[in-house]
C-alpha cells in the first residue's frame, strides 16, 4: 500500500455536498436543521420517532492491537455498501477524542474510502459537544471547592472523600494525581485528580439520556463525596443541575454529517470503551433508528468491552436492541495473537491463523452468549493470502458463523457489499433472542463475577483492601441495583496486556471503584488501568501541521 493516499488525502480530494442535501436523503426538511457551516449539522429532538421502525447493526471487534482492526471503518464501509445494494442506511457512531487524536491511535472519522467527513472538523473540535462536557464537569468541580470554602452555605463535605474530578480532553498522565489549593486564599488543600473528557461521567449521562429531562435528573444524581456525617452528597445538594444543563444546551443535540460516498452520518458522544461504556448516545441512536431503514453503530474496542457494555448498560437502560452484531477481524490481528510478531505477517502461515482464531472464537462465543449469533467481517488488506481467507472463513464455519471479506477502505461502499447482504438476509431471515447476563438485582460481587468469568475467561475475582472498603460503601448508599462498567485494558481478556489470544486461569483484580450514580453505573478499576491516559514516547503530535493556506497534515 506504498503508493495508496493517507486517510487525509483522500478526505481532503472527496467532494462534499451540502449538509442540507444529506439531510434531505432522510427527509429532514432544512428548518430543522443547525447549521455549523456547510458541511455540519445539529438535529432537534423533535425527529424522535416514539416507536423508531430501523433495524439496528452493531458493529464491534475482536481484542484490538497496535496494527488497527478498522472497526469504525468496516462500520461507515458496511453503511456505504447498504445504500450500495439499495437500503436507507445511517451510520451512528461516536465523536474522536482530541487525546487519541494527538496522542497514539490518531483519529476515528474511518479510514481510506470509508471515512465519514469533513474529516478534520470531525477529528478536531467538531461542534463544541465535548468542549461542552468539559466545561459542565469542571463547573461541578469548582462548585464543590467553593462549598468547601463556604462558612454560610456549607454543606460540611469531608474533602477526604470528594470523588469527583477534573477532566481535560487530552492525553496527560501528570494530572492523574494533583494537589490544589495551594496558597494563602486559594481554597482547601486537598489531594484532586483529572480523567480525560471521554472518561466524564457528564460524557456517560448525556449518552444515556433520552430527553433534557431524564439529563438534568441524571445530573442531579452525581455522587460528589460524604458529608462529614458519612452521608452521601449529590450534584443536587450543591444547586449544580441547571448551569451544568445549560452548559449542555447543544451538545445534547446529535450532530449531522457525510460519509464519502454522501450517505448520512450521525455522531453524538464519544465515551472510550475501556474506560467509560464505549457507545454512542441513545438519542442519536434513536434518531438514526426513527430516520433510517438500517442503523450501523459501533462499540469500542474488542466486544469484552464495548459490546459487553452496549448490552449491558446501553441496552438495559435504554431499551434499545440490536438486529445484528457484526465483530471485525483481520489476518494480521489473528496473526498477533497467535504469536507472531510484525515481521511475520506477510509470510502465508495458516497455523498462526488456527492458534490465533481462539481469541476470536472467545468473542464468538460470549456474543452467543447473549443470545446472538454474529457476523464476522474480515477487514481485507492488500498483503492478505486467499488460503488464509478460506482458513478464517472455515474456521468460522464450525462457530456456525457467516465470516464475509470487506475491502471497504480501498474500494468503499461496493467492498462491503456481500456484507451487506449477509447482514440483510440474516435480519429478515429471524429475529435474536437477545438476553443479559446478569439482573440489575443481582449483587455487585455477582455482576463483576458475571463479566470476569463468562465473558473474560478469569477464573477468580481479588479485591484489594481499598476495593472491599468501597465495595462496602457502595451497599451502605444503594447502588447494588446499578450497572458494571469495567475498567481495564484492551489488549487482553484480562487485566495484564501481555496475556494475548485467548488466556487461561488467570485472576483479574479490582484496584478500587469509581461510583457513576447518575449514570447509573459502577466502576471498577481493572489492574494498572488509567482514567487519565498518558502520551507515548513520539506522540502523533508531532506529525500534525497546519500551513498558510489552512491545509491541515498530519492526521490520521
Amino acid at each position: 500500500m506504498d503508493n495508496f493516499p493517507s486517510d487525509i488525502a483522500i478526505a481532503q480530494n472527496a467532494k462534499m455536498l451540502h449538509i442540507k442535501e444529506i439531510a434531505e436523503k432522510i427527509n429532514i426538511l432544512e428548518e430543522s436543521l443547525e447549521y455549523y457551516g456547510k458541511y455540519k449539522a445539529k438535529l432537534p429532538f423533535g425527529l424522535l420517532s416514539s416507536n423508531p421502525k430501523g433495524k439496528l447493526i452493531l458493529v464491534t471487534a475482536m481484542s484490538p492491537t497496535k496494527y488497527g482492526e478498522g472497526k469504525t471503518t468496516m462500520a461507515i464501509g458496511l453503511t456505504d455498501g447498504l445504500n450500495c445494494i439499495g437500503k436507507k442506511a445511517i451510520a451512528v457512531l461516536r465523536e474522536p477524542s482530541l487525546g487519541p487524536v494527538f496522542g497514539l491511535k490518531g483519529g476515528a472519522a474511518g479510514g481510506g474510502y470509508a471515512q465519514v467527513l469533513p474529516m478534520e472538523d470531525i477529528n478536531l473540535h467538531f461542534t463544541g459537544d465535548f468542549s461542552a462536557i468539559e466545561k459542565a464537569n469542571n463547573l461541578l468541580s469548582a462548585l464543590i471547592d467553593n462549598n468547601l470554602q463556604n462558612k454560610k452555605y456549607s454543606l460540611e463535605l469531608d474533602s477526604k472523600t470528594i470523588a469527583w474530578k477534573r477532566v481535560m480532553d487530552m492525553n496527560d498522565r501528570s494530572l492523574r494525581k494533583i494537589i490544589i489549593g495551594i496558597g494563602e486564599k486559594n481554597g482547601t488543600l486537598r489531594e484532586d485528580g483529572f480523567n480525560i473528557t471521554p472518561a466524564s461521567e457528564v460524557m456517560a449521562i448525556l449518552c444515556l439520556s433520552k430527553d433534557f429531562e431524564d439529563l438534568k435528573f441524571r445530573l442531579g444524581n452525581i455522587f460528589i463525596g460524604k458529608n462529614k456525617e458519612g452521608k452521601p452528597v449529590f450534584a443536587r445538594d450543591l444547586k449544580a443541575v441547571g448551569a451544568m444543563a445549560v452548559l449542555l444546551k447543544d451538545a445534547i443535540k446529535p450532530n449531522l454529517v457525510q460519509t464519502i460516498e454522501k450517505n448520512p452520518a450521525i455522531l453524538h458522544g464519544g465515551p472510550f470503551a475501556s474506560i467509560a461504556q464505549g457507545t454512542n448516545s441513545a438519542i442519536a441512536t434513536k434518531m438514526g433508528l426513527s430516520l433510517g431503514d438500517y442503523v450501523v453503530t459501533e462499540a469500542g474496542f474488542g466486544a469484552d468491552l464495548g459490546a459487553e457494555k452496549f448490552f449491558h448498560i446501553k441496552c438495559q437502560q435504554t431499551g434499545i436492541k440490536p438486529d445484528s452484531v457484526v465483530l471485525v477481524a483481520t489476518l494480521r490481528a489473528i496473526k498477533h495473537h497467535g504469536g507472531l510478531n510484525t515481521s511475520e505477517f506477510n509470510t502465508v502461515n495458516v497455523e498462526a491463523i488456527e492458534k490465533g482464531f481462539a481469541n476470536l472464537e472467545k468473542h464468538i462465543e460470549n456474543i452467543q452468549k447473549f443470545g446472538i449469533n454474529p457476523i464476522v467481517c474480515i477487514n481485507a488488506f492488500p498483503d492478505d493470502s486467499p488460503i488464509e481467507y478460506e482458513k478464517l472463513i472455515a474456521l468460522c464455519a464450525l462457530k456456525n458463523v457467516t465470516a464475509v471479506v470487506s475491502s471497504a477502505f480501498t474500494d468503499g461502499g461496493k467492498g462491503s457489499t456481500a456484507l451487506a447482504q449477509v447482514v440483510v438476509d440474516e435480519i429478515n431471515k429471524e429475529e435474536i433472542n437477545y438476553k443479559p447476563l446478569y439482573q440489575p438485582s443481582d449483587s455487585i460481587e455477582s455482576k463483576i463475577n458475571s463479566i470476569a468469568k463468562e465473558i473474560y475467561g478469569a477464573s477468580s475475582v481479588e479485591y484489594t483492601s481499598k476495593a472491599k472498603m468501597q465495595l462496602k460503601e457502595i451497599t451502605e448508599f444503594g447502588f447494588n441495583n446499578f450497572a458494571i462498567c469495567m475498567a481495564k485494558t484492551p489488549a487482553s481478556f484480562s487485566d495484564n496486556e501481555k496475556l494475548i489470544g485467548r488466556p487461561t486461569n488467570f485472576k483479574i483484580t479490582v484496584r478500587e471503584f469509581e461510583i457513576a450514580s447518575g449514570a447509573q453505573f459502577i466502576i471498577p478499576l481493572l489492574g494498572e488501568v488509567m482514567r487519565m491516559p498518558g502520551l507515548p514516547s513520539i506522540p502523533n503530535a508531532e506529525r500534525i501541521d497546519i500551513d498558510k493556506n489552512g491545509v491541515i497534515s498530519g492526521l490520521s
